[in-house]
């Protein structure tokens, strides 16, 4: 029979409670009920009022409520009983209430408590029917309100000063409700909010301070609302938040100031809430999102300082929301085996290496400079499955440099990339950066077959390097592999004249000589252009005809000339069809 711990019944007894070494005037006996307020187990827990707690106060006794009841505690009300200013401190010595049972009828009230003495003990205590306020309160010792719940969800601790160590809130339930922790001061200790369950409702950080301990919101659970961290500093400690679940709340960490140390998203799971990072700052260290999780919210990482960080979302699932890395900067940032299924804006203000290596994108990554430049240092899109569209600049974004200078990729994997590239131009209409990245596609191809054949015998350089450089000299030099048909003119006026000039100091240096078969004699200079030319396009008049050793020079020209005229009409066909 399952119990609902917002159901039971108290009565409290006139008799003394003895029990783990306590002892108090009264005995409260609760009873704990299901949904048809039938009885279940039943608790024994000492009780005292809040007088008696005052008096405590008064005598400055030090304020033990382990395993006891108290209902209707405000220091409101001892302050106005006292006729104290309402924002003077009370001093609460040694306080301990571990597995307490706290009830009021309006609000448990703890505000601007000095709690003194080296912990604070609110380990499994429970607070019922009642707001739960420790607004302003200072805490100088360890504070643990480890595995304590929060029936009723509304618990203040803003203006909250926590300067004696540790603040632990670790398995730590909360109802549905507020839960403030606006400028909170947490100390230099370690923070931990560890598997802790916060129920639906706005839950605020904003302005909180993180000095040096490590924080962690590991595998800790928001059923939904908003997560509000705007203005948070945290200090050089490590920050957790892996596996924690937001739910569908709306997550906002703008302006966020991560300071220095490692940031842990890995494997945390996003609802269908939008979640911000804009304008948020990491100083040194690491920003690791490892196979979390988004739904169908907006992601928006824009304006992010982390120079110099490496930025880790590798597997990330980012839903079908927008995602927006814009005018960020970042050391490096990977989305390695990403599934990319909405428009992504990575026009970065600067990154050092950005990996995009094993996704699958299925609409569009916007590159292209537009109100700002795009400054990328070396760009990885190795294994990418490409069924969307790249929106990129050869020009504007150094295209070239980006896939060369890119580390750790073989040439084999640098010719994939610019033949992906190739095919996204197509797509695109960007035809001359289509070219442009084939010629390079090309280049690298014929750089990893020779690197793979010189691996398989150094013998093979007899051959392999004149193959390589007669190809070279052929197809990329006269014409950048058929994309450049003016290119090919040039070759041929350069090869014609070469010839040309080959003819005349032949003639005139040599035995070899171009006779006149009409008897029309031209000047040796004129006479090498011309049969260069008949010969060069093949025309054959048989006007003028060669002798020796020109007559090899003359077929090897015919051959070149053939060759050429061939290759510029598939260069030119190829530029118009497209």
């Amino acid at each position: 029979m399952d119990m609902n711990p917002s159901r039971y019944r108290l009565e409290i007894k006139n008799i003394k409670f003895r029990d783990h070494g306590l002892v108090y005037p009264q005995t409260a006996i609760i009873t704990h009920l299901n949904e048809s307020n039938e009885p279940g187990t039943v608790e024994l827990l000492g009780s005292v009022g809040p007088e008696e707690i005052f008096r405590w106060i008064d005598e400055g006794k030090d304020i033990i409520l382990d395993y006891c009841v108290v209902r209707n505690f405000s220091l409101a009300h001892y302050r106005l009983s006292r006729g104290m200013d309402r924002k003077v401190p009370v001093i609460l010595k040694n306080f301990s209430a571990a597995s307490a049972w706290f009830e009021a009828q309006g609000e448990t009230d703890f505000s601007l408590a000095k709690f003194t003495g080296e912990k604070v003990n609110f380990h499994h205590a429970r607070f019922f029917r009642g707001k739960a306020l420790f607004a302003g309160s200072r805490f100088e010792g360890i504070a643990d309100f480890s595995y304590a719940h929060f029936v009723c969800g509304d618990i203040d601790f803003s203006n909250a000063v926590f300067s004696g160590g540790e603040v632990s809130f670790k398995n730590a339930v909360t109802g549905n409700g507020k839960k403030d922790f606006q400028y909170a001061d947490f100390g230099k200790g370690n923070v931990v909010f560890t598997n802790t369950e916060f129920g639906a409702g706005e839950l605020s950080f904003i302005n909180a301070q993180f000095r040096e301990g490590n924080v962690s919101f590991k595998v800790a659970r928001i059923a939904g609302g908003k997560v509000d961290f705007r203005f948070a500093r945290f200090g050089d400690g490590d920050i957790s938040f892996e596996r924690t679940e937001f739910g569908n709340s709306r997550v906002d960490f703008r302006t966020t100031e991560f300071h220095r140390g490692r940031v842990n998203f890995n494997r945390a799971v996003f609802g269908d809430g939008d979640v911000f990072f804009e304008g948020s700052e990491l100083k040194e260290g690491k920003f690791s999102f490892k196979r979390a999780q988004l739904g169908n919210g907006e992601f928006n990482f824009e304006m992010a300082e982390f120079d110099g960080v490496d930025a880790i979302f590798d597997r990330t699932s980012f839903g079908n929301g927008p995602v927006s890395f814009g005018h960020s900067a970042f050391g490096s940032l990977s989305l390695k085996s990403c599934h990319l299924n909405h428009y992504i804006d990575l026009r970065v203000k600067k990154c050092g290496v950005m990996d995009l290596s094993d996704t699958v994108v299925r609409d569009i990554i916007d590159m292209k400079p537009y109100e700002h430049p795009v400054n990328i240092g070396a760009l990885n899109l190795s294994g990418m499955r490409l069924l969307g569209v790249i929106f990129i600049d050869w020009e504007e974004n150094g295209v070239k440099q980006l896939l060369s200078g890119q580390p750790g990729t073989t040439l084999r994997e640098k010719a994939e990339q610019f033949r992906l590239l190739k095919e996204n131009f197509n797509h695109t209409g960007q035809y001359s950066d289509e070219d442009r990245s084939y010629v390079e596609f090309k280049r690298f191809e014929a750089r990893y077959r020779l690197e793979r054949t010189l691996k398989k015998s150094r013998w093979h350089a007899l051959w392999i390097y004149p193959w390589h450089g007669f190809k070279w000299l052929v197809v990329d030099v006269a014409g950048l592999y058929a994309t450049a048909p003016i290119r090919v003119l040039i070759s041929m006026l350069a090869w014609y004249v070469l010839f040309s000039i080959t003819y005349w100091l032949m003639e005139a240096f040599g035995d070899s000589g171009i006779i006149s078969s009409t008897g029309y004699t031209l000047s040796s200079v004129a006479r090498a252009f011309y049969h260069s030319a008949i010969t060069f396009f093949t025309i054959g008049y048989g006007d003028h005809f060669p002798v020796g050793f020109i007559r090899v020079i003359s077929a090897v020209e015919g051959f070149a000339g053939m060759f050429l005229m061939a290759y510029f009409t598939v260069s030119l066909v190829r530029k118009i069809l497209r």
